[in-house]
C-alpha cells in the first residue's frame, strides 16, 4: 500500500522550484551542482511546508521534462534527498516526500518560538508584543470580581456576553456606524471569527478572493477550509488596493467571499484610503461578493500626525455586504484571545447557530476583562502604551536594517506591526533557512502568496527594539552572506524549519 496522502504534479513542482531562484552569482561565487540545486530546492519547499510531508513527487522523467534538465539530474537530486531522509520510494509506488528522524513536522501557518528557544534565537516570526502592564493584571482581577453571576449559569454563551456584545455595538456606534447589539458575534480570536465566516458562506471548491500578499495564517485556514484562492495583487508601495484588478476578479472569477486587510494591511503595512474602501464595498456589493474585514490592526496607528479613514464597514452599515472581523489580539495582547464579528442580524444568527458544531462559545472569563478594559478606559490606556512600544521598535528596526542590509527595499509604514522587505534579489526560503543556523527567525515571503509568489522578500515585525533589533538586523546580514556565498543546503547544514 502506498504510504502518500498527497501529489504534485511536474508543473506545479517546477513552478515552486523556479519562483525560489536567487539573484544570479558574482565573481568568485560557489554553486552547487545542478543535481544538488535541485535537491535543496525541495528539501526548502519541504522544510517550509509549502509541499507537504508525504506528498507523492513526479516520476524522473516528468520532471525533468517539467524543468528542462537532464532525467540523470533529477534522479541523482532524489537519491540525495532519500539519503538525507527527506524522500521515501518503493518500487511501484513512486517517491513521496518525509522529513528525517528527530525533526519535527513542518507546520504551513506561522507558530510562536517555543518559549525553551527565546534565549538562544532572535524570533521574527510571529507579528506580536508581550503583554502589556498593568493593564492585563488589572483587567483579570476585574474580571474575577464580575465573575460571580456568570459562574451560577452554564457558562455557555454562544453569540458571546451580551454585556460584550452590547459593549461592542456601542463602540462602533461612537465611530459613527449604528450598530446594535444583535448585530455582534464574540468569537474566540479573529482567527475564529474568520473560520466560522469561511464555513458559512464559503464551502470547499468556493472562490475567495484574496490581497496578494496576504496575512499567511489566514490564507492557509481557507486552504484547509478547501477554498480556492483567487489571488489579487496589491498596488505597488503602501498606495494600498488596486481597485481596477479587484474590479476584474470579482466581476470575472464571481468569488463568494473576498477577504481584506485595509487597515495596515499584513504584511505590507499598506493602509487603503477612504475612496478605496467605497469603491470596493460598491464593486462587492455589485458582484454579490461577501466582503470580510479584517480590522485587527486598525487601532495601530504609530504616526501621531496620521488621519485614519473611515472603516470599510461605513460603506455599508446595515452588513449586508461587508462583515467586519476586530480582536483583542494585535492591539492588545495574542493570549487575549477575544474576537468578534460585525455583521447583519440574520448572518449573526447562522454564525451562532453554526457554533452548536464548533467551539459552542468564548471562554466567559476573558470576555469580562475585555469587557473591563473598554468600560474602565484601560484599553485606551493600554493602547496608546503599545503605539509608543512599537513606534520605537519599528525605528530601531528600520534603522538597523538600513545600516546591516542597504541593498534590502522597503518602504516605512505609518502603522501596523510589520515591515514588508524586498530582499535584494536573494531567495526569502533560502534566508529563512540562514536566519535559523545564525539565530534569528524570520518567515520568508513565500508564506504569504499563493503557489510560490514572493520568493525575493521576508516580514519582519516590530516585535523587538534596541540592542535587539541591532543583533537581529546583524544575524539577518549573516544569513545573506551565507545565502549569498552559497553555503546553504546540503545534507550537513539541513536544520529543522520552526514556521
Amino acid at each position: 500500500m502506498a504510504q502518500w496522502t498527497s501529489a504534485v504534479g511536474a508543473a506545479q513542482l517546477a513552478r515552486l522550484l523556479t519562483s525560489q531562484q536567487d539573484r544570479p552569482a558574482g565573481p568568485g561565487t560557489r554553486r552547487p551542482p545542478a543535481y544538488r540545486a535541485l535537491a535543496d530546492g525541495i528539501r526548502l519547499l519541504v522544510l517550509e511546508g509549502r509541499v507537504p510531508v508525504a506528498a507523492r513527487l513526479p516520476a524522473e522523467r516528468e520532471l525533468a521534462l517539467a524543468l528542462s534538465v537532464s532525467r540523470t539530474t533529477v534522479a541523482a537530486a532524489y537519491e540525495a534527498l532519500r539519503g538525507e531522509g527527506f524522500l521515501e520510494s518503493r518500487r511501484g509506488a513512486g517517491s513521496w516526500t518525509a522529513v528525517p528522524a528527530g525533526n519535527p513536522l513542518p507546520a504551513r501557518g506561522l507558530e510562536p518560538l517555543p518559549p525553551e528557544a527565546l534565549g538562544s534565537i532572535i524570533d521574527l516570526g510571529c507579528a506580536a508584543l508581550p503583554a502589556p502592564e498593568p493593564w492585563l493584571t488589572r483587567a483579570v482581577q476585574g474580571a474575577l470580581e464580575e465573575l460571580p453571576p456568570y459562574a451560577h449559569t452554564h457558562g455557555d454563551y454562544p453569540a458571546g456576553l451580551p454585556a460584550m456584545r452590547a459593549m461592542i455595538a456601542d463602540r462602533y456606534t461612537a465611530r459613527g456606524i449604528p450598530t446594535m447589539p444583535e448585530q455582534i458575534m464574540v468569537t474566540t480570536g479573529a482567527m475564529g471569527a474568520i473560520d466560522a465566516i469561511c464555513h458559512l458562506f464559503g464551502g470547499r471548491g468556493e472562490r475567495i478572493a484574496v490581497e496578494s500578499p496576504s496575512y499567511a495564517n489566514i490564507l492557509q485556514l481557507m486552504r484547509e477550509a478547501g477554498a480556492r484562492l483567487v489571488p489579487v495583487a496589491m498596488a505597488e508601495g503602501l498606495t494600498g488596493w488596486d481597485m481596477d484588478r479587484w474590479r476584474q476578479v470579482l466581476r470575472d472569477a464571481a468569488p463568494r467571499i473576498a477577504y481584506v486587510v485595509a487597515d495596515f494591511h499584513n504584511p505590507t503595512g499598506a493602509l487603503a484610503d477612504e475612496h478605496q474602501r467605497r469603491r470596493l464595498v460598491d464593486t462587492a456589493r455589485s458582484a454579490g461578493t461577501v466582503l470580510i474585514a479584517d480590522e485587527t490592526m486598525s487601532e495601530l496607528w504609530l504616526d501621531p500626525d496620521l488621519e485614519m479613514p473611515r472603516p470599510v464597514c461605513a460603506f455599508d452599515p446595515a452588513g449586508s455586504t461587508v462583515i467586519t472581523v476586530g480582536s483583542a489580539s494585535k492591539a492588545f495582547w495574542a493570549g487575549m484571545r477575544i474576537g468578534w464579528v460585525r455583521a447583519a442580524p440574520d448572518v449573526i444568527r447562522s454564525l451562532v447557530a453554526a457554533r452548536a458544531y464548533a467551539d459552542l462559545g468564548t471562554p466567559v472569563l476573558e470576555q469580562l476583562a475585555v469587557n473591563w478594559l473598554f468600560g474602565t478606559g484601560g484599553w485606551e490606556q493600554a493602547v496608546e502604551a503599545r503605539r509608543v512600544q512599537a513606534r520605537e521598535n519599528r525605528d530601531a528596526l528600520v534603522a538597523a536594517v538600513r545600516r546591516e542590509l542597504p541593498g534590502w527595499e522597503f518602504e516605512v509604514p505609518s502603522g501596523g506591526l510589520t515591515l514588508w522587505v524586498r530582499t535584494g534579489g536573494l531567495s526569502g526560503s533560502r534566508l529563512a533557512e540562514a536566519g535559523e543556523r545564525v539565530g534569528v527567525r524570520v518567515p520568508s515571503g513565500p508564506r504569504f502568496g499563493v503557489d510560490g509568489a514572493f520568493e525575493g522578500y521576508v516580514r519582519l515585525p516590530f516585535t523587538v527594539g534596541g540592542a535587539v533589533a541591532e543583533e537581529a538586523a546583524s544575524r539577518l546580514a549573516a544569513a545573506a552572506r551565507l545565502v549569498e556565498s552559497g553555503v546553504t543546503g546540503g545534507a550537513e547544514t539541513a536544520r529543522p524549519f520552526v514556521a
